[in-house]
């Protein structure tokens, strides 16, 4: 399927390969003709669960009753220690890296021995 921008109804629509690899403004020699549209049809596609299209539980609630519990922590180190370790790779990568970019100042900074 292809798939080309709309001016006029300013989204992505289906488009046949021709139309696709056509820059607007320019006609092809041929006329075209558009495909049907893909969501157009009422009836569920076949080989698809009707009942249920998501099959996982809902998260949500669980995450909230986390992140609003009022223990002093910041939002960032509520889910334990997967986020501490996470926190402090973070940190020594970054203090790491500003060590590296002084030392590499340092030594562009210094005159090289001329023999």
């Amino acid at each position: 399927m292809y798939y080309k921008f709309s001016g006029f109804a300013q989204r992505l629509v289906g488009a046949t390969a021709a139309a696709a690899y056509t820059p607007q403004g320019l006609k092809p020699l041929v006329p075209t003709k558009a495909p049907d549209p893909i969501f157009g049809t009422s009836k569920p596609a076949p080989g698809l669960p009707s009942t249920d299209p998501f099959l996982g539980t809902n998260k949500v609630p669980d995450l909230q009753k986390i992140f609003q519990r009022s223990d002093g922590l910041p939002v960032h180190l509520k889910r334990g220690y997967p986020d501490r370790m996470l926190y402090r790779t973070t940190m020594a990568l970054t203090i790491g890296g500003t060590i590296y970019c002084l030392v590499a100042l340092y030594i562009a900074s210094q005159p090289k021995n001329q023999k």
